[in-house]
């Protein structure tokens, strides 16, 4: 039977809350620096309210035992809720200040205008706090260059710290005392299992010095390029995160540089290779770059995806330009496949008249659906994942044709399976995958549902993918008039695909066996 003991669920979901917590608090100086006076309260009482409620869970369950896996799983589904929902905090309240403007004019309270006063609704906070710590990067907000600046930075640093994951972050900060064992639970849960020391500790704090070290080169290279300094940090922040919020409403289709579109590529490739390639590299190990399985295919992967979608859309004559044709094609599915979502073209304007093909919309569904290397900032299946079904697969049709006594092995990279080794690694997979597909069907079907019926059945595909895969791109379906059920669904969609579906799996199957609905 699935026993889950809830006191240890109750105290890590408590130190999650805590952590987050000083997020809002390190934006207080944000906020101050540009002058914005007026949202220092909003992320004050933000922090104080989730301060409270984590601190609270930690000392009610304070005897609480480090947790197994299976609760470190409920923990991580229940967590990441959380903190989805109580992330839209800043938004509501940043959004209600500016609606009443109680302050003096010294706190420079803008006027209200109509891609903020979206976030007035609870909802679309909600979304797009889900949308931020999840990478998503799907957003409410229409017009982002009309929104102040300290929600600029909550909406990148949402994309930042949860690019990396909120409990790496709880275990950097708040690691659990008596052994590093429950923290290594809880960092499993996360849908991670790489290990670049012994440590999970200094693992952790190891993954902390590479992300900030790709941060802070990423913003040097785009203000080499040309991009303004609060674009590049805020962009540098979403893009190795491969989050992709931009600062303006159309991303970083607004400088119109093919310069800085170029540039920008490498960072969302930076952002899709594991973190132990990056710590070997980094050491000097370059021939990581093409000897490691995943982050070889990544390589081949985005080549062939960028050349397919080219000769699409140059069939199609799409662009003008051969170049501004691989250009597009080019940054749109690494964008895709990297789980970004920076754009730099339209891909679909929902009910209307429909801009790219079937066909090239699908094959940006197939990147999306892939993601790149698992121990990355990336969501989707993770090419891992897809390699070991399409080898596996093949493993177990050539069965059909080898003698029982035969001794099978199965080679993936470097790594020789045994056959109990192998049917454990394909079953997860497989299983995974069959999850993936099920919640995606589920999505598809709940918004084809509430949707107008004008609208492309590929492009609902695509934008319930973009949010299952943690993408961002969408084909005009998501925005803030979209029905609230609609909503209520991708933020579903987002939750289950940055979790990898089987957390989710265990917290429905805790909650069934604790009101004894299997009866």
């Amino acid at each position: 039977m699935l026993r889950i003991d809830t006191e240890t669920v109750g105290h890590d979901v408590g130190r999650i809350v805590q952590a987050v917590s000083l997020m809002m608090v390190v934006s207080i100086p944000v906020a101050a620096i540009n002058a914005e006076f007026f949202a220092i309260p909003s992320f004050l009482v933000s922090a104080i309210v989730m301060g409270g409620i984590g601190t609270g869970l930690v000392w009610w369950f304070r005897g609480a035992d480090p947790p197994e896996k299976r609760e470190a799983m409920v923990t991580a589904a229940t967590g990441w809720a959380a903190i989805g929902v109580l992330g839209g905090l800043p938004f509501l309240l940043i959004a209600w200040t500016i609606q009443i403007d109680p302050f003096p004019a010294w706190m420079n309270t803008p006027a209200m205008d109509s891609t903020t006063e979206v976030f007035l609704r609870p909802l679309d906070g909600v979304f797009e706090s889900m949308s931020g710590f999840t990478g998503t990067g799907l957003t409410m907000a229409t017009t982002e260059q009309q929104l102040p600046r300290s929600l600029h930075w909550w909406r990148s640093f949402t994309e930042w710290i949860g690019g990396v994951g909120v409990i790496v972050l709880t275990v950097a900060i708040l690691a659990r005392g008596g052994g590093s064992s429950g923290s290594y639970t809880l960092y499993e849960s996360e849908a991670r299992s790489e290990k670049i020391h012994p440590s999970i500790v200094t693992t952790v704090q190891e993954i902390w010095k590479i992300f900030v070290g790709l941060t802070v080169g990423s913003i040097v290279l785009f203000l080499l390029v040309g991009m303004e300094p609060w674009g590049a940090l805020n962009h540098a922040m979403t893009g190795i995160a491969t989050g992709g919020f931009s600062v303006w409403g159309s991303s970083i289709g607004y400088y119109n540089s093919p310069l800085i579109e170029y540039a920008v590529v490498p960072v969302m490739v930076a952002g899709s290779i594991a973190f132990p390639i990056h710590y070997l590299i980094f050491k000097g190990e370059l021939h990581n770059f093409y000897t490691d399985l995943q982050t070889r295919w990544v390589f081949i992967w985005f080549t062939i995806g960028s050349l397919a979608l080219t000769a699409i859309h140059f069939a199609n004559g799409q662009y003008a330009t051969l170049e501004e044709t691989f250009r597009i094609s080019l940054f749109q599915f690494v964008s895709a496949t990297s789980n970004t979502g920076f754009g730099t073209a339209t891909i679909g304007n929902g009910a209307g008249e429909p801009v790219w093909s079937a066909g090239a919309t699908l094959l940006t569904c197939i990147g999306m659906l892939t993601g790149a290397a698992a121990g990355s900032t990336v969501s989707g299946l993770k090419l891992i994942r897809v390699i070991t079904l399409i080898k596996g697969t093949a493993w177990q049709i050539r069965d059909v044709f080898q003698p029982q006594s035969a001794i099978r092995y199965l080679q993936i990279g470097d790594r020789k399976l045994s056959e109990a080794q192998a049917q454990r690694e394909y079953t997860e997979a497989t299983v995974v995958f069959i999850l993936w597909l099920m919640f995606l069907a589920i999505g598809v079907a709940f918004l084809l549902r509430v949707l107008p019926s004008a609208t492309p059945l590929e492009y609902v595909i695509f934008d319930v993918m973009s949010a299952q895969s943690n993408v961002g791109l969408s084909a005009g379906v998501t925005g803030p008039t979209m029905p609230k059920p609609a909503k209520v669904m991708l933020i579903i969609n987002m939750w289950v695909g940055r979790l990898e579906i089987i957390p989710i799996a265990v917290l429905l199957g805790a909650i069934f066996q604790r009101f004894n609905l299997y009866r």
